[in-house]
């Protein structure tokens, strides 16, 4: 490896490294306008979903911060409509607040990000590393970078590592579908039906506390196609590849009912897909019966 190309790498590195700890060191800030911004703002993201103040306020904090890392170029984020950028080598998409809808009745909530090689919209083989944060009775982050996954427990803006080898176990537990039974096609109600007589519903209503319960307990999550709306409800850029890479970086996998959501190259930075993650063969079932 020439030096050059070396330099860049570890460059690369630490700026990976410098985007994960921003986000851990703002934490106690969206946990605080979490308590103090719970209102409507009276405003709709740019794919049409009613924004809390806390989901901008979040967005604000995110943003300031991430992209005065000298090496993050970009930043994007669901409750914005452009890209966001300055000078640098990587890029950021976020979900500030996942599940902000639960803010009403004080359930779980989270942050969700990428780190890309390359501007969004992207395809998610561009990613470097992806985490989640969860907001709930302790602050907790899990992070997937270079082929491993890591879960940290967030106090005071610091982290220490509470599990350094997370993996899907191979017994699942859970399931958690999201879109309402009515609106669900008729091969995803037949494979939901089958899943239901295997495993224990969990469906919290935030992606971050659904896909952490099939972390931590092994099943599948899913938002499917619907059939008012086949390109289903939560965003590839966002949400989908982040969480494709932390399913799979934990030997699990992902899919939109056809190929890995890692796969999918979006056209449009807010384009929805359908997400289905969990274990290998609730995977391999799902594409399957909805194929």
């Amino acid at each position: 490896m020439s030096k050059s190309l070396d330099t860049s790498t570890t460059e690369t590195e630490q700026t990976v490294t410098e985007v994960i700890d921003t986000v851990v060191a703002t934490t106690p800030d969206v946990r605080r306008a979490i308590a103090d911004h719970r209102g409507q703002s009276n405003s709709v993201n740019p794919t049409g979903d009613d924004q809390l103040a806390a989901d901008l306020r979040a967005d604000e904090l995110f943003e300031q911060r991430l992209l005065g890392i000298d090496g993050v170029a970009t930043y994007a984020s669901e409750e914005r409509a452009d890209v966001k950028t300055t000078d640098g080598r990587l890029h950021v998409a976020m979900d500030p607040l996942d599940g902000s809808s639960n803010l009403e009745p004080n359930s779980g909530m989270g942050t969700i990000f990428g780190v890309y090689s390359e501007q969004p919209p992207t395809v998610g083989t561009n990613l470097l590393a992806a985490g989640f944060v969860i907001y709930g009775p302790i602050t907790s982050m899990v992070v997937a970078r270079k082929g491993s996954v890591r879960e940290h427990i967030l106090e005071d803006g610091d982290k220490r590592v509470v599990d350094d080898d997370v993996t899907v176990p191979e017994d699942p537990t859970v399931f958690g579908f999201g879109g309402g039974v009515d609106s669900w096609t008729d091969e995803f109600q037949s494979y939901a039906e089958e899943v239901r007589h295997e495993l224990k519903l969990r469906y919290g209503g935030a992606m971050v506390a659904d896909i952490n319960q099939v972390l931590t307990y092994g099943g599948i999550f899913s938002y499917p196609a619907l059939e008012s709306r086949p390109e289903g409800k939560l965003r590839v850029q966002f949400e989908g590849q982040p969480m494709a890479y932390i399913l799979e970086s934990a030997g699990g996998r992902s899919s939109d009912g056809d190929q890995s959501l890692l796969e999918v190259e979006p056209d449009e930075l807010h384009e929805r897909t359908p997400l289905y993650l969990g274990n290998d063969d609730l995977i391999d079932r799902l594409e399957a019966t909805v194929d």
